[in-house]
């Protein structure tokens, strides 16, 4: 029978020692400790014989000395044959000869002539003066000196090996661990830890995860096919959507070690650190293969090289994403060990990040769409008690874009204000309330004149009338004049269904809607206010998006000029010519200029509504929609911008209008 040995490893990694060979012994480093010791001891003694050695006394003559015993200053004296040494009560000035200074003597010695015949002990009695017969500046004890000599040294190394084999524990070594990585091994807790169960709305996406964790559990089934696990999976999309979560459920599903770090926690203010960082994360994962490596926040470290964003240079970051380059797809391999990151900013990665090799699968975790946010809402509500007429699909409905984190919020403060209300369970209108608390903003105590009032009644109405009458615009959902937040009143419109994308008579309804303030004022009063700042902060980022980056302008064409929000170049080093940049601005002034024209002309058409609704909500300070409509003398099924949207049980959308997609 043959002998076939141990089986191999279902995982190898490239590169990587395994069990085969001689490992190379290492050199010691005892010699260089030893010396090192040996001159902090040598340095340690010659300090210490300073500090040890007694001050030096002053040599006063003898006559001084009796004049001073004779004056009763002598505190103590020591005889040894005819040289005497003695401390001065009080300091004295004392001027050696030849000497053209003065000095104050504490501490003196002097000789004793042999001839002298004073009866120098009877007065030294007399005045009681202490006559000692020991040394006066005898050396310290043998345990002293040793203590002094080598104690400090001692201490200071014992320290120094207590630090370094703590750090080598905790850390992983080096001088305070900076070298190592700071990753933390996942140990999943039944009962706390999070699974797929907890991820709902992305199933497309939790499907591409699955298949990783199911090729590390089951490699053979995959290779037998000829099939080889993708190196790394980049998460990208919104803030909220659940990319973080997602990596917290593979890491309880997953039956091998998954190391979780985020892009930030490989910087340091010491250069290189970085780079030794990643070294010994993707060591310690090699050493477990198969594994699982999570890096939260990706374009921390990732961000394209050598661009205007990186200008003036960052070397320690640009060394940290050469080092996870070359870990993921170098010379050496790095078979078994799977990258899993997540980034809210996938255009500014590097491009070497996102090739085949590394990052193999870029999955985009999109906001959920109606159906998704029911099974979040459903998710998130397994653990709060709901009131029977709480209808989670309604409520999923009314919050079109809200991604997961957004509806847990919801949840989360619709169970607070039902806790503040003594509620048992939570109701629709803990629900509703916490909606606006979060869309609208909290409710601010202050009082309003009854000018300032009636002026914010007729902007919010301007907004929610155009809202029935611009067949772009979105639905009006509530109007309010309570203070909220910063704003003294808010408009609330959500679109009926979910868009993925705008049309370009959309986006000016858009502006015409969010003009309607602004119009109200100058329709009604004659000039305006700044209660028009946020809307036209609205206003002006649609219309310069318009012509910039999606082509809706004939003199500027189908180009993108502009960049996207939030990566525009620190220097405007942006490759537009100043002209280009004139006639953006132009195109964007044009268009917003004609649809505050489209404000006017329907506010003035309609001025009847627009001071009915005002009267309304001056009476009722909160309208919701169907109190709006009834407010504004419009029937629902004749309003032209509900018409137009197609929400009239039996009609359809008007021609040439946009259809909700």
């Amino acid at each position: 029978m043959t002998n076939n040995g141990p089986a191999r490893p279902p995982w190898k990694v490239e590169g990587h020692p395994g069990g085969s060979g001689p490992t190379p012994p290492r050199r010691p480093t005892w010699v260089r400790f030893a010396v090192l010791m040996l001159a902090l001891l040598a340095v340690n003694w010659i300090v210490s014989s300073f500090i040890l050695r007694p001050p030096e006394r002053t040599s006063v003559s003898y006559t001084f000395f009796l004049s001073q015993v004779d004056g009763n200053n002598i505190k103590d004296v020591t005889s040894t044959a005819d040289t005497i040494e003695g401390t001065f009560r009080e300091q004295t000035p004392y001027q050696p000869e030849g000497e053209d200074k003065a000095e104050q003597v504490e501490r003196f010695t002097t000789q004793r002539p042999s001839f002298a015949a004073d009866n120098l002990f009877a007065k030294l009695q007399a005045n009681g003066v202490q006559v000692n017969a020991n040394l006066p500046d005898a050396p310290a004890p043998v345990w002293q000196q040793l203590l002094v000599g080598f104690g400090p040294t001692l201490l200071l190394v014992g320290l120094l090996i207590w630090f370094l084999r703590r750090s080598a524990g905790a850390a992983g070594g080096g001088i305070g661990g900076f070298g190592r990585s700071r990753a933390k091994l996942y140990q999943p807790e039944e009962g706390t830890r999070t699974t797929f169960a907890d991820v709902a709305g992305i199933e497309e996406v939790e499907q591409e995860v699955t298949e990783i964790v199911d090729f590390l559990r089951e490699p053979e089934r995959y290779r037998k096919l000829g099939a080889q696990i993708p190196h790394g999976v980049l998460l990208s999309g919104p803030p909220g959507t659940g990319k973080t979560l997602l990596a917290r459920a593979v890491a309880g599903e997953a039956k091998v070690p998954f190391f979780s770090m985020s892009a930030s926690e490989f910087i340091e203010m010491i250069v290189g650190v970085g780079a030794s960082r990643v070294r010994d994360l993707f060591d310690q994962a090699k050493k477990v293969a198969p594994a699982i490596i999570f890096i939260d926040e990706l374009d921390a470290i990732g961000r394209a090289r050598g661009g205007a964003q990186s200008l003036g240079g960052n070397d320690e970051r640009e060394q940290t994403l050469n080092q996870i380059l070359t870990e993921m797809d170098g010379f050496t391999g790095s078979e078994g060990v799977v990258v899993l990151a997540a980034t809210n900013r996938p255009e500014i990665l590097d491009q070497a990040l996102l090739r085949p090799g590394r990052f193999d699968r870029r999955v985009t975790v999109s906001p959920p769409d109606l159906a998704g946010r029911r099974k979040i809402l459903e998710v998130h509500t397994r653990g709060v008690p709901l009131d029977a007429g709480a209808d989670l699909g309604s409520l999923a409905a009314a919050t079109p874009g809200m991604v997961g984190a957004d509806l847990k919020n919801l949840v989360n403060e619709a169970a607070l204000l039902a806790a503040r209300r003594k509620h048992e369970r939570v109701a629709p209108a803990d629900f509703s309330d916490a909606l606006e608390k979060i869309v609208l903003g909290t409710v601010r105590g202050i009082m309003l004149t009854p000018e300032e009032r009636r002026r914010t009644a007729y902007h919010e109405s301007g907004h929610a009338l155009l809202g029935m009458l611009t067949p772009g615009a979105d639905p009006v959902r509530k109007i309010s004049i309570i203070p909220r937040g910063q704003a003294l009143g808010v408009t609330f419109q959500s679109p009926a269904t979910d868009r993925y994308g705008y049309s370009a008579d959309y986006l000016r309804g858009r502006i015409i809607g969010a003009l309607g303030g602004r119009a109200a004022e100058e329709v009604v009063f004659g000039d305006m206010t700044t209660g028009a700042e946020s809307d036209l902060d609205q206003v002006s980022s649609i219309a310069r998006q318009m012509v910039g980056r999606w082509g809706m302008s004939a003199a500027i064409g189908p180009v993108t000029v502009l960049p996207p929000p939030g990566s525009e170049s620190p220097l405007g080093l942006d490759g537009v010519a100043p002209a280009t940049k004139e006639l953006v601005d132009a195109e964007v002034r044009s268009i917003v200029e004609e649809c505050y024209a489209s404000a006017l002309r329907l506010l003035r058409d309609h001025r009847d509504q627009l001071s009915a609704l005002a009267e309304k909500l001056l009476e009722a300070e909160t309208l919701d929609e169907d109190d709006a409509y009834a407010a504004a003398g419009l029937p629902r099924a004749a309003a032209p911008g509900a018409v137009a949207r197609g929400e009239i049980p039996g009609t359809e959308p008007a021609a040439g209008l946009p259809t909700p997609r």
